[in-house]
């Protein structure tokens, strides 16, 4: 029997030759380097100075940029970062026990988003590993199953010729759709133990694809077309399937008003006539999506947070179309469709039927009538009124609406912004207007402090030509400041807005009293070299756009006034 190998990967000459005669000294951890660089991956993230061992020389030598930075979690948050702003996989390098544990919550925050991180942890040696405790420093009784039910999925390797496929096995779950962290664990004696295997070559990891059973779309398109009140919900799904434009098509297509969850925004255009902006919010919005006769949720399991806090009541029959099969009905009955939010929505366009409906513009124009204003249109005047209506007028004149509105008329469009959770921040889920998908985000699933900064440091290194936003509340500040080093040893363009806690946008927390011990951030910033200024809301748009076009990292704390 003959086989045909035309379509695997063949070797070069000098790729031929080290297989037969590989170099002399290398360890596991150059068959790591040499495996994620055969996989296409350029940056890798890690702790300052302490790489997992066997890593340290091979990084040397590997091609691989090594971004240090200063605390595990900070690392992992600037990988999930790094990830969702390029959808490629973002390489987290962690060492064993404590260093592993710190980055938990980060790769927590990563599962909720479906940004692709692959975490590749040491472990201790393989002789104590099963259950045999020899007392090696940093020991865990079983590493992996503290991350098992966090991460996509878990790659444990106990000998060096495990980890070519290990890895590749890894990096193929993190881009198959739902995209997520995944686990690589290699003892550390594999890392540092000389190895006599050939270099790795070029790996094949393509990610599968996930498209929809034909039977469900024949009946979802047929649902749509019949429809007498259709709407949209449009997750985080649809932005990371690179949906938006076909999630248009089908919107206009049956004239259907589309709604964004907080993790979607940016998959519709916000000023588009059935565009119903960000939502949960307005209770017409509500209102609207509930009474709709078909409603479409694409890419969102119309969790919590999307959801009211679960109070959603949606009467009509639902079409969810989610690459996640444990978020299919997981909130509602639905005609469940597991599948990529792309091919889903590819599929429904060739078999809807167009529908007309004159009035679907004006019921969107009605819904939003108490909406809140979008933080860009929050013009001073009569204008702002005759636009959105007395409701969104007056939210439209509170301080931390105006301060979004300076923040969004300082930010350049194709800049992305990372949000601790503050006041400010859930103003700016639903009256933020991203005017490009896959630019706002924020610690929406494990929700703790620390997350902005060391993300936009990641994003940062996804493209350093574009600024990125920082926000923070003061009290959550000195979480994360060491980061700012980071920032300045690279010279990042990183804007960090501090939002002072007697001000706008201020975190709310109890600060214990007038007595309370608060640090001199703007001082602080300058101590590490990094320029700093205090802001009022008056001058926060002019000294935004000032520290966005300055070249490195900068910090705005802002005041009261």
């Amino acid at each position: 029997m003959s086989h045909d190998h035309d379509d695997r990967p063949g070797l070069t000459a000098a790729q031929a030759e080290a297989a037969l005669n590989p170099p002399s000294g290398r360890v596991g951890g150059d068959l790591v380097t040499e495996t994620l660089q055969g996989l296409g991956a350029a940056t890798v993230f890690g702790v300052s100075g302490r790489p997992a061992p066997g890593l340290s020389v091979a990084l040397r030598r590997s091609a691989l940029a090594y971004v240090e930075l200063g605390a595990e979690n900070s690392a992992a948050f600037a990988a999930d970062a790094y990830g969702r702003i390029t959808g490629e996989v973002a390489v987290l390098l962690l060492t064993v026990g404590p260093g592993a544990l710190a980055a938990l919550p980060a790769l927590q925050e990563a599962a909720a988003a479906s940004a692709p991180v692959l975490a590749v942890c040491a472990q201790v040696p393989a002789a104590g590993l099963g259950g045999r405790r020899h007392g090696h420093p940093r020991e865990l009784r079983d590493q992996q199953a503290s991350f098992r039910e966090v991460v996509k999925s878990v790659h444990p390797v106990r000998t060096a010729s495990q980890i070519p496929s290990a890895i590749a096995a890894a990096w193929e779950s993190a881009l198959t759709a739902p995209h997520g962290p995944v686990w690589v664990e290699i003892p550390e004696d594999v890392l540092r133990a000389e190895t006599v295997l050939p270099p790795v070559s070029a790996l094949d990891a393509t990610p599968r694809e996930l498209y929809p059973r034909p039977e469900l779309t024949l009946v979802a398109a047929d649902l749509l077309a019949r429809a007498a009140r259709p709407a949209i919900i449009a997750g985080g799904g649809a932005v990371r399937a690179d949906a938006t434009g076909k999630l248009r098509a089908l919107a206009e297509r049956i004239a259907a008003p589309v709604a964004t969850t907080y993790g979607g925004k940016g998959a519709f255009p916000w000023k588009h006539p059935l565009s119903l902006r960000s939502w949960p919010g307005d209770p017409r919005v509500t209102e609207l999506l509930e009474a709709a006769d078909v409603l479409l949720v694409v890419g969102s399991g119309l969790g919590a947070l999307s959801s009211g806090g679960h109070t959603f009541a949606p009467r009509g029959r639902i079409v969810q179309i989610e690459a996640d099969a444990g978020k299919l009905e997981a909130n509602h009955p639905a005609l469940g469709i597991h599948s990529d939010a792309r091919e889903a929505l590819d599929a429904l366009l060739d078999a809807v039927d167009p529908r007309e409906d004159p009035a679907a513009a004006d019921r969107v124009r009605t819904a939003l009538e108490t909406a809140p204003a979008p933080a860009a249109d929050q013009e001073q005047g009569p204008a702002a009124d005759q636009e959105h209506g007395p409701a969104a007028a007056e939210q439209g004149s509170g301080p931390d609406a105006r301060v979004l509105a300076a923040v969004r008329a300082a930010l350049p469009d194709t800049a992305p912004s990372f949000w601790d959770l503050t006041p400010l921040t859930t103003l700016a889920w639903s009256a933020f207007d991203a005017r490009r998908p896959n630019t706002t985000h924020s610690a929406q699933g494990a929700g703790g402090p620390g997350y902005a900064l060391p993300s936009a440091t990641g994003a940062a290194f996804a493209d350093p030509t574009t600024p990125v936003l920082a926000v923070t509340g003061e009290d959550d500040a000195p979480h994360t400041a060491a980061e700012l080093t980071t920032a300045r040893r690279y010279g990042l363009p990183v804007t960090w807005l501090l939002v002072d806690g007697d001000g706008p946008g201020a975190s709310g927390v109890q600060d214990g009293g007038p007595d309370a011990v608060r640090p001199d951030l703007v001082a602080l910033a300058e101590s590490l070299g990094v320029p700093a200024l205090r802001s009022t809301p008056a001058s926060l748009a002019t000294d935004l756009k000032t520290a966005i076009r300055a070249p490195g990292p900068s910090v705005i704390v802002l005041r009261a006034g």
